[in-house]
């Protein structure tokens, strides 16, 4: 299966875009699955539904990490290996989508009534933020291939 398609039905199961991102990548990453999901799950809506910057970015920014990251066995260049590659990342992303913004990509504040009523009506969820994990997923494909 597909990267996309792991993000997509992982997605579509109820978990939010930054652990549908993180899963796509889990088998390459060694990271259990049940603690990939644990740790990304604050990530999604925005961070914490705040809707800030987008759950399938930051979930994209944790795999990137996974791969790149600086720990105790490396060095600073590896930190600045990880970096780059967020900044690209989020460049590409942001070409394709005008901004890296939950609520600017929604078009509505989750945080009202009003905001969720459209965010449910207009299908937003399987429509705006199927294509943004969907997007990630893909981006970082090539940055990591």
């Amino acid at each position: 299966m597909e990267k996309t398609e792991v993000a997509i039905n992982v997605f579509e199961d109820g978990f939010n875009c930054a652990q549908s991102v993180v899963a796509a990548f889990l088998e390459e990453s060694g990271l259990p699955e049940k603690t990939a999901y644990r740790i990304a799950c604050g990530f999604g809506a925005g961070m914490g539904r705040r809707q800030q910057t987008c759950g399938a970015v930051t979930g994209g920014i944790m795999v990137i990490g996974m791969k790149y990251g600086r720990d105790a066995g490396r060095t600073d260049r590896d930190k600045e290996k990880t970096y780059q590659v967020v900044v690209d990342f989020m460049r590409e992303f942001q070409e394709r989508h005008a901004t890296t913004e939950c609520r600017e990509l929604l078009g509505c504040d989750l945080t009202t009534v009003e905001g969720k009523r459209h965010y449910e009506e207009s299908h937003l969820h399987s429509t705006v933020c199927v294509e943004c994990v969907k997007d990630a997923v893909t981006i970082l494909d090539g940055l990591l291939a």
